[in-house]
């Protein structure tokens, strides 16, 4: 039977977001792992990570991401293909007599992608360093560098092994578009594809302009003009007006200001170009539900005691509404100190930050129920393996190459389990085997449900309270168990979505899955080594590393969060925060509700299939708002704002323009923001201690009671004025007296909230 390969050339993805990003055509004799790949993808992963480690101990700092490598490795890879010699070698007889050559065609596509592939598994701080530097650090347990890297390749191969298990649910079915990946097939499509521009501008051009523009504009928001970033001019108008500023407030308001010019924080929550609509609809709506709706009404009822403290506050505060101070319940032996604890204080959360708990409770079980419900014929097809969708144009490509077989990515995961259990059994970490298992069964139960909802929306999902609070409660007053079972599971889950992603990207790209699987284990087990001696080199050369007054200003402010994180759930225990005596222990009912939400929606789709609850996600619903804190309303509603715009009437009235320019032009403000961001922090914040610009636009914002008033009373008096409810302080006929009264009893130590 004659194939007609021009019928297939035309044929394309059923989904516009992949016709207008991916190629959907191949060349199968495109080389792939060329001796350049391998020289410019180690390099640069080399570089990124051993500079992401120095950054990570160091505050403030810069971060080098992926698509930052991705834009630097072009120029690189074209200028070996115009210098490397094209000659062809042959191996000796006895090595296999192979033949290959330095230079054997022009820097191509599926080349360029293996390096961004190669670089996103291994250029970010692993989760594990922050679990070894905050044992060493505070609580004087030295493990060695064998730990360390054993833990360092358990916590991020394991979850190799598991992302190559899921290929047939994540990867292969078209439905599974992994909006993240757009964007990178669109610089890459863009870098390498010759376009006629007979047709209107080039996607490329159209990629520069918007690039060199982003680039140079945000030296405004992030340097010249600062308050363009936290754009609250509402309460520049009225800065001591407090129900003004609790309302449109930035720093611990609702951020009802709606706009912002600052990119990072548009994209804060995700790039906006990227993420469908109906998932940005989703977000925004459980945004304005939860944190415009429910947690004022929460908040000004003085509902859990919220009112004493910042409504949008990042940090657990004490009886007497200061920040937490860990160590006044913590004895010098880093051990809990109950008598200490009794006399000093409770933890308290803030509104938002409470929020977020309950949310992640009501999360934890909706994403299983509604995995279930939704999808639980395409596993139980997946598992036997039925074929789960029909194969679209891209996995018909695929055929071409020999599939990786299951038992490689078994083997994978039960290798590095054992590094795991390894770990745990020859150093004395107080963790036992079975809690071990614990922490990698957790993301073997949520990777299929939190793949689906990452794949289809952007938004991933995170074990980080689960993997908090599950050690705290079984293996209580052990710190060093609770952090390991927390990176375990944390990162097992997240490496295990990251290995999917890049999958899908070499799907995309027609990449042979075997290199793809070469590229990820190579680079992630020489990025692990580097980082663990990167962070060795650090901790013996550089003195006074973590204090406080640091010459070089290597603080580590990330393990000291990670800290006060092992010190509340690992010392101070869940069952004090949500336990049958604590006033937090009603949010435990929404793991019920969770379970309980997807229901009514599935029933109905079922009754009525063409209703409107066939387009609700109940837990991108709960998800999408788990970027607060620290995001706060004009992070959401900016964002939204975007998204309208551009993926929704740009899309619905000029669809040929959407098509061919959305994606380039949200990569785009991606790139040039990135690069300008670290192009400030080296030539202008990092020489000399900085070069500042002191006028009111980079002031003005500090200036409001949403930030600077609020910060200085809430310090001072513990009982923040413009923190209480506005009906309640309308009601207060001697207020300056009770905040002089206030200040007076906080002084003499007798103030509390009596509680």
């Amino acid at each position: 039977m004659k194939f007609d390969f021009g019928s297939l050339q035309e044929e394309d993805s059923p989904y516009p977001e992949v016709r207008a990003s991916v190629s959907n055509i191949d060349d199968p004799d495109m080389p792939v792992l060329t001796v350049r790949m391998w020289l410019v993808g180690l390099s640069l992963s080399f570089i990124g990570s051993a500079m992401n480690v120095f950054f990570n101990f160091r505050q403030p700092a810069p971060i080098v991401i992926p698509i930052v490598i991705l834009l630097i490795a072009h120029p690189l890879g074209k200028f070996l293909s115009y210098c490397l010699p094209i000659t062809v070698y042959r191996l000796p007889r006895f090595l296999g007599g192979a033949q290959f050559s330095l230079n054997p065609c022009p820097w191509n596509i599926k080349e360029h992608a293996l390096v961004f592939v190669m670089t996103n598994v291994s250029v970010g701080p692993a989760y594990a360093l922050n679990a070894v530097v905050v044992a060493e650090f505070y609580y004087n347990i030295h493990l060695g560098f064998g730990f360390c890297f054993l833990l360092l390749l358990a916590t991020q191969l394991t979850g190799f092994g598991l992302a190559g298990l899921c290929r047939r649910f994540l990867v292969w079915p078209a439905s599974m578009v992994w909006p993240q990946n757009l964007l990178t097939c669109t610089v890459l499509n863009t870098l390498h594809a010759e376009e006629n521009e007979n047709a209107g501008i080039s996607r490329f051009r159209h990629f520069m302009y918007v690039f060199t523009g982003a680039f140079f504009f945000f030296f405004l928001p992030g340097y010249l003009f600062e308050a363009l970033s936290i754009f609250s001019w509402v309460c520049w108008i009225a800065p001591n007006n407090v129900p003004l500023n609790q309302v449109f407030g930035v720093a611990s308001g609702l951020g009802m200001s709606v706009l912002t010019f600052d990119w990072t924080n548009i994209s804060w929550i995700g790039n906006p170009f990227m993420i469908p609509w109906w998932a940005e609809v989703h977000i925004f709506a459980g945004f304005v539900l939860f944190y415009w709706i429910l947690t004022p009404i929460l908040y000004y009822t003085n509902t859990w005691n919220f009112a004493h403290f910042p409504m949008f506050g990042s940090e657990p505060y004490d009886r007497f509404g200061e920040t937490y101070d860990v160590a006044r319940v913590l004895t010098p032996q880093d051990t809990f100190n109950l008598t200490a604890y009794e006399e000093y204080s409770p933890l308290y959360l803030p509104a938002a930050f409470s929020m977020t708990y309950l949310l992640a409770f009501a999360l934890s079980t909706c994403v299983i129920v509604h995995t279930l419900l939704y999808h639980g014929r395409t596993l139980l097809n997946g598992f036997k393996r039925i074929r789960v969708e029909d194969d679209d144009i891209h996995l018909k490509l695929m055929r071409n190459y020999p599939e990786v077989p299951d038992w490689w990515y078994g083997t994978v995961f039960v290798v590095f389990f054992s590094l795991a259990i390894v770990a745990v059994e020859v150093w004395d970490v107080g963790m036992p085997v079975w809690a071990l298992l614990l922490s990698v069964l957790l993301p073997i139960i949520y990777v299929l449900p939190s793949g689906f909802i990452y794949a289809m929306t952007g938004q991933a999902i995170s074990l980080n309270l689960l993997a908090q609070i599950i050690p705290g409660t079984l293996l209580p007053g052990q710190p060093l168990a609770n952090m390991i079972f927390k990176v375990y599971s944390v990162q097992t889950l997240t490496e295990s979505t990251s290995f999917v992603q890049d999958l899908k990207l070499g799907h995309y790209i027609k990449i042979p899955p075997r290199a793809t699987f070469i590229v990820q284990l190579v680079s992630t087990l020489l990025g692990a080594f580097l980082q663990v001696g990167v962070k060795q080199w650090i901790f013996s050369s550089v003195p006074d590393i973590c204090a406080p007054d640091q010459k070089s200003h290597l603080t580590c402010p990330h393990n000291k969060v990670f800290f006060t994180a092992s010190a509340i759930w690992g010392l101070i225990g869940p069952s004090r925060q949500f336990g049958p005596k604590s006033i937090y222990n009603p949010q435990l009912y929404a793991i019920i509700v969770g379970a309980i939400l997807p229901l009514p929606f599935w029933f109905m789709q079922r009754r009525r299939p063409d209703s409107w609850a066939k387009f609700v996600s109940t837990p991108v619903v709960l998800l999408g708002v788990s970027f607060i804190p620290p995001a706060t309303g004009i992070n959401y509603s900016s964002w939204f704002a975007v998204g309208f715009v551009f993926q929704y009437v740009i899309r619905k009235r000029n669809f040929a323009w959407w098509s061919k320019y959305n994606y380039v032009t949200g990569a785009a403000l991606d790139c040039g923001t990135v690069l300008s961001l670290i192009a400030i922090f080296f030539m202008l914040q990092l020489p000399r201690g900085g070069f500042n610009v002191n006028w009111w636009g980079n002031s003005v914002f500090l200036n409001s009671a949403s930030s600077h008033l609020f910060l200085r009373l809430c310090r001072l008096s513990g009982l923040c004025c413009t923190q209480l409810p506005i009906l309640q302080t309308r009601r207060c006929s001697r207020h300056r007296e009770i905040i002089r009264s206030l200040h007076r009893e906080r002084k003499e130590g007798t103030y509390s909230l009596g509680l």
